[in-house]
């Protein structure tokens, strides 16, 4: 009984280190993906950079409003996942009455806290190369 209940442990151990590690890898192509689209909106609104920089808007400002918007993009990517994972949840405890399956409002918020530090972390490049952009030479970009 001892080796079934150590296998059992082991077993859970490495399924846990498995589902973590792909929570991680997904965590970190989720926020390339944000990054991409940053990039993307910096380059397509290049000329709008250099309009508010030119009439008065500082680096912080520009800086800004891309994190806030990096951040904005993830917020609504973790609230989409916990919605549809709890549809999920309460679909199949409508399928398998006898199981339940819980959500703690610490793992919830624990999501909505990723979101964010990776909305700021995969953010901080494009709205960094935004805020550098030399006003005359964004204004001068087509």
């Amino acid at each position: 009984m001892d080796g079934v209940l150590k296998t059992v442990e082991k077993t859970t151990r490495t399924l846990q280190l498995f589902l973590t590690l792909v929570a991680v890898i997904s965590l970190v192509v989720g926020g390339i993906g944000v990054m991409n689209i940053m990039l993307v909106s910096v380059t397509e609104r290049t000329r709008e950079i250099g309009i508010r920089m030119a009439v008065g808007a500082r680096a912080s400002d520009v800086l800004q409003q891309f994190l806030i918007e990096a951040v904005l993009v993830c917020l609504v990517g973790g609230a989409l996942g916990i919605t549809l994972s709890l549809l999920i949840a309460f679909t199949l405890q409508l399928f398998l009455p006898g199981w339940e399956i819980g959500f703690s409002p610490l793992a919830l918020l624990l999501a909505f806290l990723c979101s964010t530090v990776t909305g700021i972390l995969f953010g901080w490049l494009p709205a960094r190369n935004a805020a550098r952009l030399d006003p005359v030479d964004a204004l001068a970009r087509e």
